[in-house]
């Protein structure tokens, strides 16, 4: 698979200077943490579960998330559980191409009875995404993950959410952080990404942001996100991807871009000079998130409807510009230091302090690819969007 696979070769080639790579299953964990892009989450529930995985996949999206926790109700676990066993036999049986597929589960106990119920098809299974992790809590889950990766005989990894109490309340924060830390350095080759469960946080004291709103304009989130990237997010190789918070507004329809003659708020100010005639009111709030994710130190996001995919990869790609950047600061005979003005005249470009972000940038450029220096965020979504 590769992001913008589900459009045509020609497409793809009008569009980037240096096309997404191609990955799998059992490429380097490495790529697929950055590679993750929008995870699209479903709950377990769905009776046609194999169809909608098939049809999302032709929509150009890269991973999903199976959900046997909050989506669904207490009492339909079991079921959920049968319908996935279910369901993954039909993808087996089909021999679709299928994104990177990941099972939410509650308990530890939940990995190594579906690892066993799936039989053969747990080769269509990339891992499991892990609830309310903290240290207590996620050495079980990651015990399970290492019996039933000798089990199922196949490389699975893990995606912890963090989102209990104990990381959003002050008084315990560090001591929780810290305790994360170990726990995923322990179990670090399994670690795919770690995700942020912002809804969790909100609902600890009563809140919820308005449509127009950011993460970020909530501080008590802001200050929990600026901590996790702090202890977790480090470029000094010890760090982990930690992808961005769900976006919880959407639009009945499932195509959420109209022709509007007017620019998005969104976009004043942005050096591409990027023009959104496509972006309707609404979306404002989400495309503005997506950014500052990656000004936060984010990447990828956690998504609950499949319109908020195109977006999401739109502003993934690699601009020309930065692009430019990335290469000129790791070049080789730049070793040893300094600062120079960018290719682009608009910027001081310093090699030493602007190194680990563009290693970043270019490892975000291999999977989601480099446009052309004339392309922007508006024929990246539009191409993002055909079937």
């Amino acid at each position: 698979m590769r992001h913008f696979g589900h459009i045509s070769p020609a497409a793809r080639e009008g569009l980037f200077i240096q096309e997404p790579c191609e990955f799998g299953l059992d490429s380097p964990a490495r790529m697929l943490s950055a590679a993750l892009g929008a995870t699209l989450y479903c709950p377990a529930t769905r009776p046609r579960l194999a169809d909608d995985v098939i049809k999302q996949a032709g929509r150009g999206v890269v991973s999903m998330v199976l959900c046997l926790e909050d989506s669904i109700d207490d009492s339909e676990v079991a079921d959920a559980e049968d319908n996935l066993v279910r369901q993954f036999a039909d993808l087996a049986a089909r021999g679709a191409e299928v994104p990177l597929l990941f099972i939410r589960v509650r308990e530890p106990e939940q990995i190594t009875d579906l690892v066993r119920r799936l039989g053969s098809s747990v080769q269509l299974l990339s891992g499991f995404v892990l609830p309310k992790f903290t240290e207590e809590r996620g050495v079980p889950f990651m015990e399970a993950l290492t019996k039933a990766e000798t089990a199922g005989g196949r490389r699975l990894f893990a995606m912890p959410v963090l989102e209990s109490p104990e990381l959003l309340h002050l008084e315990s924060r560090a001591a929780t952080l810290q305790g994360i830390a170990r726990t995923v350095e322990t179990y670090r080759d399994r670690v795919l990404a770690l995700r942020l469960g912002v809804t969790d946080f909100c609902a600890a004291y009563g809140l919820r942001r308005a449509p127009d709103m950011t993460a970020y304009d909530v501080q008590l989130i802001a200050a929990v996100i600026a901590d996790v990237v702090n202890v977790l997010g480090r470029a000094d190789g010890t760090g982990f991807t930690i992808t961005g918070p769900v976006w919880e507004y959407f639009r009945l329809q499932e195509r959420m871009f109209k022709p509007q003659l007017r620019r998005s708020p969104f976009q004043e100010g942005r050096a591409e000079g990027l023009r959104t005639e496509l972006i309707e009111h609404d979306l404002d709030g989400l495309l503005r998130e997506i950014e500052l994710d990656r000004a936060n130190g984010l990447l990828g996001k956690t998504c609950i409807h499949p319109s908020h995919v195109a977006p999401v990869h739109a502003l993934s790609v690699v601009s020309h510009e930065e692009f430019s950047d990335a290469q000129d600061i790791l070049r080789p005979e730049r070793g040893g230091g300094g600062v120079m003005r960018s290719a682009y005249t608009n910027k001081m470009n310093e090699v030493k302090p602007h190194r680990a972000w563009a290693e970043r940038t270019l490892r975000r450029a291999e999977v989601f690819g480099v446009a052309k220096e004339d392309v922007g965020f508006v024929e990246l979504l539009t191409a993002g969007l055909a079937e």
